[in-house]
């Protein structure tokens, strides 16, 4: 199991950096290129920056899987291939998104409802077949206590919500060059380490758990290597193709090793991204309603929050090793809480 981690790593990286140079010049051939809008922070020379960028990732998880999965696998029960649909049908929702807004030319892409029905598919599928799964179930682990949580039919309700949730909170934390590739290269190498605490330290079965650790640390390997062409300054987006991508594997490594409360810790920034964008808008309701003015007043210059950091005069690079510090400090305490359980 550890070797197949550590070949999907190395895999996924090269698979990254050799195919980024071909998919930049693909997608500015054909014009894949982001809009920057007005109303957000001073970002106009990233203004045709090729966007899409999140299928050299997809291709890692896809081969890594494919070449390094510990076959024969579980068959329809296999962690490797439920967390494969999920990310794969929440980036075919973002690949949609993006395909309208750079073919179609239609700026806003597919429309709230179309979005939130893709994505209500995708986490109602998914959050069945976890629910009936042999080894998942209803029941949840607790951290730090190491108990479970038998949430029953509750689960089903509650969990779907969680990945729509969760992907659309990736979705927003997508804004600065190299910040969602950057919080996943760690967050993703926190998942991975749960995984190897669970066979090594409390000898959950490796042939069960091994297709989840490959994927984790594929995604982590992806993502290193995609920041090669995304760090600032950026040669390419992911789009909302990479951002639902990688929402919908976070929560869905979360839900498969039974962990959906550790997100608090170990996705922290992106649900402070979602939290800010909620904040936001019912402070300006209220403040528009029941203010003296009736003017409405925002709770932050811009959200979601790391723009609010940008207008107060941090750099998009200190803003990006900010949020991996808080990330790094919020998975090291989230292992942490998996062995004090």
């Amino acid at each position: 199991m550890t070797w197949r981690m550590m070949a999907a790593l190395v895999l996924s990286l090269a698979i990254a950096l050799a195919t980024g140079p071909w998919l930049i010049r693909k997608l500015k051939k054909l014009h894949f290129g982001t809009v920057i809008y007005e109303l957000g922070p001073a970002h106009q020379q990233k203004q045709g920056t090729p966007v899409m960028g999140g299928l050299m990732i997809a291709l890692g998880l896809a081969v890594c899987q494919a070449v390094l999965h510990p076959w024969p696998g579980a068959g329809f029960w296999d962690l490797g291939l439920g967390l494969m649909l999920v990310s794969f049908l929440s980036m075919a929702v973002g690949f949609a998104d993006d395909w309208i807004k750079a073919v179609k030319k239609r700026h806003e892409g597919l429309t709230p409802w179309q979005k939130i029905a893709g994505q209500v598919v995708v986490a109602v599928g998914f959050t069945l077949w976890c629910y009936f799964h042999p080894q998942i179930g209803s029941r949840i682990l607790i951290p730090f206590i190491g108990t479970e949580w038998d949430l029953g039919i509750w689960y089903l309700p509650v969990m779907a919500l969680l990945v729509i949730f969760y992907v659309n909170s990736t979705n927003l934390q997508d804004g600065l060059d190299g910040l969602l590739g950057t919080i996943t290269t760690v967050s993703s190498g926190s998942w991975a380490v749960i995984v190897l605490l669970a066979v090594f330290a409390q000898g959950a079965d490796p042939a069960h758990l091994a297709p989840a650790g490959i994927f984790a640390v594929s995604l982590m390997g992806g993502c290193v290597g995609y920041l090669r062409y995304n760090r600032y300054p950026a040669k390419v987006f992911m789009g909302d193709t990479g951002s639902m991508l990688i929402g919908g594997a976070t929560v869905g490594l979360a839900m498969v090793l039974r962990q959906p409360l550790l997100l608090v810790l170990i996705g922290i920034c992106p649900i402070a991204s979602s939290v800010s964008v909620i904040l936001q808008r019912y402070y300006f309701k209220l403040t528009r309603k029941f203010g003296k003015d009736h003017q409405g007043k925002r709770l932050f210059r811009m959200s979601p929050v790391h723009h609010h950091f940008e207008k107060i005069g941090y750099s998009e690079t200190q803003i990006v090793s900010m949020y991996a510090g808080v990330t790094a400090v919020a998975g090291m305490i989230a292992v942490l809480s998996v062995l004090g359980g």
